[in-house]
């Protein structure tokens, strides 16, 4: 049989393993391992980014490619025999979006890891992808954070909410229980040597600072199979609760959107608001999850309210912040804009930026590099109804890179009037809605 033939046949077996799975969510699975194959694998390592940060074992995906048959020949060969073993994930702090001064642990595999992490994340993806509910929206294929804010939006136009919950999770990668995650697992996944591998996949530790922690509890960020393992264990804590328990509890309608750890809960009714919040603490102290107490919140958001003159709140989500304001005819409508912090904060790290690099190229190329900045903060923030913000980040990031480039010596590069030329030879982007909400 041809790799080819062999790799359409792996494909093949994800694809009905998914197909299965969507028909009876409850079905089980009892074997698993035979989809780590030479082939498979070979894939995996072809389809891995070889630019990422490299593992404790300094091993990159050129030296590893070096002898990529036999490597992967050996590799699957200690799986046989139950002699793979996971190696520590390498834990590299990085500045948290919005917060200055704090960061959040990153871990980093060592390559041949990554290979097994991404071949486990498809199997695990065919599993449980078709059983998650649409309220979900982080790290899943053909979803993403827009989908989320786009519903999230329409919802509020079409639908009269009295209350919104504001739920902020403390370290909700970091307190993931392995024991519960593991039960869950086991409950469709009865191929034990897999079962296995994820468990030492937990159990291989974190080196901070060449020192070995190894903990009963959370799963590393940046890992290729956290994604799908934070999702599975989210889904059963919040999405089933609040739709197979909740919902036929309430008086009124309640929708939750989801993006990982970040989740908000709309109700139409204040009461049921209430209900849910004074329970949400104690679901999740039963699976080893806290709720950031001083951050979650119960927002009024009522349109009909607003309209007569009563003050309602705002919450963010995804980077905005949600608000109810006016449209051209009068009505009051939800909208979003750049958080506010964030907003400043960004334009902090654009100074840093051109302060750190004015010295290192010159002017066309790091005004070339930081339009690309620019084109990139549109991406994700030109959405509608945010034009004007993303027009003053353009706006105070430009004003910022004139006067730190305009001091890359004593003497002053060039005047206003001369930078404007030099835009209009190399203009800037422009600031544009690229996602439509409506």
């Amino acid at each position: 049989m041809s790799s080819t033939e062999i790799q359409y046949n792996t494909n093949t077996k994800l694809k009905r393993i998914a197909w299965l799975s969507e028909r009876d969510p409850h079905k089980e699975f009892a074997s698993l391992m035979h989809l780590y194959n030479e082939e498979s694998l070979t894939r995996c390592y072809q389809e891995l980014d070889g630019r990422k940060a490299l593992g404790y074992d300094k091993v990159s995906k050129e030296m590893y490619g070096q002898n990529l048959s036999k490597n992967i020949r050996d590799l699957l060969e200690r799986m046989k025999r139950m002699a793979y073993r996971p190696q520590p994930v390498k834990e590299v702090p990085i500045p948290k979006e919005g917060k200055p001064g704090e960061t959040r642990p990153l871990g980093i595999s060592v390559f041949e890891d990554k290979i097994i992490q991404s071949m486990t994340k498809k199997i695990l993806e065919s599993l449980y992808e078709p059983t998650f509910y649409d309220c979900s929206y982080g790290f899943r294929p053909g979803r993403g954070c827009h989908d989320a804010i786009k519903d999230l939006q329409n919802y509020l136009h079409e639908t009269e909410i009295e209350t919104v919950i504001d739920i902020d999770l403390g370290n909700f990668f970091g307190t993931i229980n392995h024991l519960m995650l593991q039960e869950l697992l086991e409950q469709k996944i009865k191929d034990f040597r897999f079962i296995r591998y994820i468990v030492r996949m937990f159990k291989a530790g974190v080196l901070s600072d060449g020192e070995l922690k190894v903990s009963p509890e959370g799963v590393p960020q940046g890992s290729i199979c956290s994604p799908i393992l934070a999702n599975l264990y989210a889904h059963h804590v919040i999405d089933v609760w609040i739709q197979d328990i909740i919902k036929p509890r309430l008086k009124g309608k309640v929708r939750l959107f989801r993006y990982c750890d970040d989740a908000i809960i709309c109700c139409t009714c204040v009461e049921d608001a209430t209900k849910i919040r004074k329970a949400l603490t104690k679901r999740l102290e039963r699976f080893n999850l806290k709720l950031n107490e001083e951050k979650t919140k119960m927002v009024p958001f009522s349109k009909r309210k607003a309209g007569k003159g009563e003050r309602q709140g705002t919450f963010d989500f995804l980077g905005f912040t949600f608000y109810l304001g006016k449209s051209l005819h009068g009505r009051i409508v939800p909208k979003l804009k750049t958080i506010r912090k964030r907003l400043k904060n960004k334009l902090m790290r654009v100074k840093e930026w051109v302060k750190e690099n004015r010295h290192k190229m010159k002017l066309v190329p790091l005004w070339r590099k930081f339009c690309r900045k620019l084109a990139g903060h549109c991406q994700y923030y030109g959405v509608s109804h945010n034009y004007e913000e993303v027009s003053l980040f353009f706006y105070e990031a430009i004003k910022i890179f004139f006067k730190w480039c305009n001091r890359r010596s004593q003497k002053k590069s060039f005047t206003w009037e001369k930078f404007s030329c030099f835009m209009k030879k190399l203009p800037p982007p422009k600031p544009k809605i690229v996602h439509k909400l409506f």
